[in-house]
């Protein structure tokens, strides 16, 4: 009963974050993101009109900084209201999380699954995808790592997600406090009766592993 009280608060705790930004999308759309664009005109307006003729390159800039953070904005409005992560199957959202990064040439993410291609549970679907974001970002920022291996496969008691990368690593045994992101990925596994094991040692780069049972 404990184990599925922690599974439903977990699963409420998600439903509210998701609402929760979806809120904040809006709002910075609606009222931030007007009130940038009502700048940018008159800035625009001052240009056309010379009324400023002393300050005209100034004018100038201050509109190119506001229409950059306009763009921005909008970028962040659309991604805190997108219903992608409720639409897409975990196996859709990391493929699409790979190419992104692929992108970049800061290093190469191998990708390989058993799962067919569906809509998982909300919770165990969000839970599992932003640990891969969090290890990708880690690995990325930290491990100066050139390939990234992601695995993931399912049987009839479990989802597992496998996540290393061939960095430089660190002593997990010297390692007293984790990361904010780490914790928060290493907790929510647990609440959703799971199993975190986080491997590493110096040279030989860093080792994920995630299951969870369904």
């Amino acid at each position: 009963m404990d184990e599925e009280h922690k599974r439903e608060l977990l699963e409420t705790q998600v439903e509210i974050q998701s609402q929760t930004m979806k809120h904040i999308g809006r709002e910075i759309h609606d009222s931030v993101g007007q009130k940038l664009t009502l700048a940018s005109l008159y800035a625009q307006q001052l240009i056309l009109e010379q009324r400023v003729p002393k300050a005209f390159t100034e004018v100038n800039e201050i509109g190119e900084i506001i229409n950059e953070s306009l763009s921005e904005l909008r970028q962040l409005s659309k991604s805190l209201t997108s219903d992608t992560l409720e639409n897409h199957s975990l196996v859709e959202l990391i493929q699409r999380e790979c190419e992104l990064i692929n992108q970049l040439k800061e290093c190469e993410v191998h990708f390989k699954h058993t799962l067919k291609t569906k809509l998982e549970p909300y919770h165990i679907k969000s839970v599992l995808f932003r640990i891969t974001q969090e290890f990708l970002q880690n690995s990325i920022k930290h491990s100066r790592c050139e390939n990234i291996f992601i695995a993931l496969s399912k049987d009839a008691e479990k989802i597992q997600l496998k996540l290393k990368d061939d960095g430089k690593g660190f002593d997990v045994t010297t390692l007293k406090t984790r990361g904010i992101g780490l914790r928060n990925m290493e907790k929510r596994t647990q609440m959703l009766g799971g199993d975190f094991l986080l491997e590493s040692q110096n040279d030989t780069g860093t080792k994920l592993t995630v299951e969870i049972p369904i």
